[in-house]
């Protein structure tokens, strides 16, 4: 059954690679003042179970009511608790960006709904079906910036839903992820149309400590009852004491103030990157943020590689192989076949240390 798990970048069977280009997570991390609290929490005793302090902290740091916000084991958990409350609540189609997460499909797939991918520039429309409303409510899912490619998404302004699933009504749910990772470009909503819609957030990413598990939600305006229902869904205690701390430390100043600091330093890095793989002749898709995908990066390649012939036209047995040769040289990429983009590689944005490495092995392939 292990063969049925999510592609994810990190961490593999061969341990964590030297360089790893694979994830998303801050590469000037981690975080000192946050990592400083995850190490000083106490973990001899159980949290509040309401987490009463950390939804106020959360609450002040976003303006919003405490209310307002729903606590969850990760990002990836809250994905599909969401899912299973909207399935509970009548939604039956899930609509997807046409290269996202694998989880928000894997959720939708667990609760049997139907699921429907949508062009890039147009997923807001989608939610009324060229005009026409549909029969059942329907959620939808968006990244900002969006994941693999690191783009800023088109159209999501029409989102409707600030109360929750109703007949010819969409619920929208806006993956914040990368949001603090943001290195050039705005939002795709403005702060009021981010009202109407729920907003995930998991700051791990953006402090360097996603192995550290923690995320929260922002529920749109009115749908209090809904992290109610949420809540009635989820086990106790979703967060130990180590991502509480992670997550309170996240609202403090001087993780902010870090995170300000770290963005220039990201913004300067990911110069160096873009020319690094243009001169190793691959081209470099646009992003806004901490991470970029690259493709044609087979058509350099002019020699035998693990006794395949490499090129353009011999590209599906050398793929693997190059992947291979990287990862034993301590090197890890993000293929993102499992995405929807065959042929083309996500790397996040690390440092100089290691590009020079990147360089290294690819030219000693």
């Amino acid at each position: 059954m292990l063969d049925a798990l999510p592609v994810h970048g990190g961490t593999d069977a061969q341990g964590a690679a030297r360089y790893d280009f694979s994830t998303n997570s801050n590469a000037c991390g981690p975080c000192p003042h946050a990592l400083a609290a995850v190490q000083q929490a106490d973990a001899s005793r159980y949290p509040d179970p309401a987490y009463t302090a950390l939804r106020q902290r959360l609450a002040a740091f976003h303006g919003v009511a405490p209310a307002r916000i729903a606590l969850a084991a990760s990002a990836s958990e809250f994905i599909f608790r969401i899912t299973a409350w909207a399935a509970r609540q009548g939604v039956r189609q899930v609509l997807l960006p046409p290269h996202a997460y694998g989880d928000y499909r894997q959720a939708a797939q667990a609760w049997g709904l139907e699921v429907r991918l949508q062009p890039a520039d147009s997923v807001a429309s989608a939610a009324l079906a060229d005009g026409v409303a549909p029969a059942a409510p329907r959620l939808l899912w968006a990244c900002d910036p969006a994941s693999p490619l690191g783009h800023a998404p088109q159209g999501l302004s029409a989102w409707a839903g600030p109360c929750g699933p109703a007949p010819g009504q969409a619920v929208g749910v806006l993956d914040c992820a990368y949001a603090p990772l943001r290195l050039s470009g705005q939002p795709a909503l403005t702060s009021a149309e981010r009202e109407c819609v729920w907003q995930l957030f998991s700051p791990n990413k953006a402090l360097g400590l996603t192995g550290v598990r923690g995320a929260y939600a922002i529920a749109p305006v009115g749908a209090e009852a809904a992290v109610q229902a949420l809540q009635a869904l989820c086990p106790s205690w979703p967060l130990g004491a180590h991502g509480a701390a992670m997550l309170h430390a996240w609202c403090d100043d001087a993780s902010q103030h870090w995170l300000e600091r770290a963005r220039d330093t990201l913004r300067a890095w990911k110069a160096e990157q873009i020319a690094l793989c243009q001169q190793l002749g691959w081209t470099v898709l646009p992003s806004v943020a901490n991470f970029l995908c690259v493709r044609d990066v087979l058509a350099p390649v002019a020699r035998d590689l693990a006794c395949a012939e490499v090129g353009t036209e011999a590209s599906a047995p050398a793929w693997p192989a190059l992947l291979a040769h990287l990862r034993a040289q301590g090197i890890k990429v993000r293929d993102c076949a499992s995405f929807g983009l065959p042929g083309h590689w996500r790397l996040g944005v690390l440092a100089p240390q290691a590009q020079a490495a990147l360089r290294r092995a690819w030219h000693c392939r």
